[in-house]
């Protein structure tokens, strides 16, 4: 199949490209195997993450999915139930791997916009004395919530929900796909999560624009055993030292930039905002823009309508869409698609 012939891609920041300079970083970098632990690119990547975030030790990935399923499988067994917003990406978007991967069930809590109280926390736990019921081993949170329309949660937040962890004995995992954005938008310290999470997935295909890659960090026997089962699930990689490479150019070129997304996604909510046909957007932190059409209205006209133009956004359901910001869509791509939305004339049924 032909790739989409979009311009302008606003279908995922996982869309975006490698740059010329992040493909020279690639060329140039020192590999061995990593799976024989020598791939020395791969362990300055593993190190400068987990360093970063004040925590012992890094191990990369293929994917977000992956370090989130190695993270519930090291912290839990099967028969455990994690808690999580009914958002996040570990109950919605990873295969049913929660239940299949390590024998653990979900137990999901929060609002609309993925953010996950102490109150909600407390009124999903299970007994640990209770033989009927699955004990609870762990909670998960997703900063920035994907679904939630790229809420940033905030450290005063999290702290709260990590010591009602803590004061039950949970693990208290962060799936951090866009914790780079949340960063740059927040203005917070990376050490800051380090000392609340036992561990963290980092994503650097998504707004870092990296082609492939994630970083789960924590302490030196969590990254152990970590290790071993990214063995089991098939995740070891030989020359992955070409993928850190670009990884790494992301992690020192990438991250600031973030704020032209963010922007330029404020810049699109305004402008759905004034359209008749739209009648909610979630509220526009960093880059993602979520917003619902009126009833009678059909995503896949609106799609259809785009694609003509050469523009890409994603259908969440019949009603509800995404437009997400990045490094390949600039001020030209957003001018476009508020036109092509502009000159939308929905057929309501």
């Amino acid at each position: 199949m032909n790739a989409p012939a979009f311009w302008a891609d606003f279908r995922s920041d996982t869309v975006t490209r490698p740059t010329p300079q992040m493909l020279a970083a690639m060329n140039a970098a020192p590999v061995g195997d990593d799976v024989l632990g020598d791939d020395p690119t791969v362990q300055l990547l593993e190190a400068k993450t987990a360093e970063r975030f004040g925590m012992d030790a890094g191990l990369f990935c293929p994917s977000g999915t992956m370090t989130n399923q190695i993270a519930i499988n090291v912290h839990t067994r099967p028969g455990d139930e994690l808690i999580c917003s009914p958002l996040a990406h570990v109950y919605n978007y990873e295969g049913g791997g929660v239940a299949f991967n390590s024998g653990v069930q979900i137990r999901v809590a929060g609002d609309a916009y993925g953010r996950v109280s102490p109150e909600d926390i407390r009124g999903a736990l299970q007994p640990q004395d209770n033989v009927h019921a699955a004990p609870t081993r762990l909670v998960v949170l997703e900063n920035t919530s994907n679904k939630g329309g790229g809420t940033c949660l905030g450290l005063a937040a999290i702290r709260a929900a990590g010591a009602v962890a803590r004061e039950n004995q949970l693990a208290f995992h962060l799936d951090g796909a866009r914790l780079w954005n949340a960063l740059v938008h927040d203005r917070e310290s990376p050490e800051d999560y380090g000392s609340l999470f036992d561990s963290i997935s980092l994503c650097f295909s998504k707004g870092l624009g990296a082609p492939v890659g994630s970083v789960l960090v924590g302490n030196r026997d969590f990254i152990q055993q970590a290790r071993r089962i990214r063995k089991r699930f098939g995740g070891g990689m030989r020359q992955a030292g070409y993928l850190a490479a670009a990884a790494l150019y992301a992690l020192d070129h990438h991250v600031e930039r973030l704020s032209d997304d963010h922007r330029r996604a404020s810049q699109i909510e305004s402008f759905l905002k004034q359209l008749p046909w739209v009648t909610e957007c979630k509220p526009v932190a960093t880059n993602i823009v979520i917003f619902r059409l009126a009833d009678g209205c059909d995503a896949r006209q609106l799609q259809s309508h785009l694609a003509a133009q050469g523009i890409g956004i994603s259908a969440m359901d019949a009603r509800w869409l995404r437009a997400v910001t990045h490094y390949d869509v600039e001020d030209r791509a957003v001018d476009a698609l508020c036109a092509g939305l502009g000159s939308f004339s929905p057929n309501r049924a």
